[in-house]
């Protein structure tokens, strides 16, 4: 058994979080989450995702939230709802995008070498930052990039991945959690995605930020491009959950999050460990 630790310092005590519970995928599964520093005021479930948020109340200034992460069971996936389509504005393409991931499958054969094709479309479009602006901030579905380059971070590159390859009719899903470097020890202080598609009996993942932050070339199917260890915590965007008066509309929940005055949600700053990496 391994234990995913999630340090959160400089709060307030009686201050509020929202935080994932995490899930089981084809490599480990989270099998129990304490807090330290904390307590678990309450839980609540994305009932559309399969997903649980923990409403944690800090009794100090340092919260540490410790998942327990057990290899998983043999011929255990990723689950069902990874893959299901939703409608909204994190996950559909635009018309024009639709159009050109079609045209751009079908010019590369189809099957899998559209898969293969759709990535490398995905790759040429980006270039690797975090913009303070996102590519698809105020629009009602994702974006065509129709050339050129943008900016954008493993969250702008896979949304617009998975986006497409849905439109060309493949299985795809976004799922998010934590990468640990192996140069860096098993510590970390920002969460990862990577998209994982389903076709014709084939589950393959794929990371296109970490192809282009380490030069690796063409982004090639794997978990681990870069030698490490990873941990999914969630997957899909647009989550919804609630308790009592409380509301978060979010568009994922990777980390740590509280409520601002005015009813925004933001991440907080946060030291992960992977003590067994």
């Amino acid at each position: 058994m391994r234990q995913l630790q999630i340090e959160v310092r400089g709060l307030e005590s009686g201050t509020r979080l929202l935080a994932p519970a995490g899930m089981s995928g084809p490599e480990d599964a989270v099998t129990g989450v304490a807090v330290r520093g904390g307590r678990i005021a309450a839980v609540t479930l994305e009932a559309e995702l399969g997903l649980a948020a923990l409403w944690i109340e800090a009794t100090g200034d340092t919260l540490t939230l410790c998942h327990e992460i057990v290899p998983a069971p043999e011929c255990q996936g990723y689950p069902e709802a990874v893959f299901s389509p939703r409608v909204g504005p994190y996950t559909v393409a635009a018309d024009d995008l639709a159009q050109a991931s079609r045209a751009i499958a079908q010019r590369a054969g189809g099957n899998g070498a559209g898969i293969r094709a759709l990535v490398a479309e995905a790759e040429s479009r980006f270039s690797y930052d975090h913009p303070e602006r996102r590519f698809n901030d105020g629009t009602n579905a994702v974006p065509y990039i129709a050339c050129g380059t943008t900016p954008g971070s493993c969250v702008d590159i896979n949304t617009y991945l998975v986006a497409s390859l849905r439109a060309a009719g493949y299985e795809a899903g976004y799922v998010y959690g934590y990468f640990f470097s192996a140069e860096k020890g098993g510590v970390t202080d920002d969460m990862h995605c990577w998209v994982v598609t389903r076709h014709a009996g084939e589950v393959l993942d794929w990371d296109i930020a970490h192809h282009m932050k380490a030069a690796l070339g063409p982004t090639q199917p794997g978990l681990n491009p870069r030698p490490g260890w990873r941990v999914a915590l969630g997957h899909s965007m647009g989550h919804l959950y609630a308790t009592g008066d409380c509301l978060a509309r979010l568009k994922l929940l990777a980390e740590p999050m509280r409520q601002d005055p005015d009813g925004t949600w933001r991440k907080v700053a946060i030291t992960a460990r992977l003590p067994a990496a």
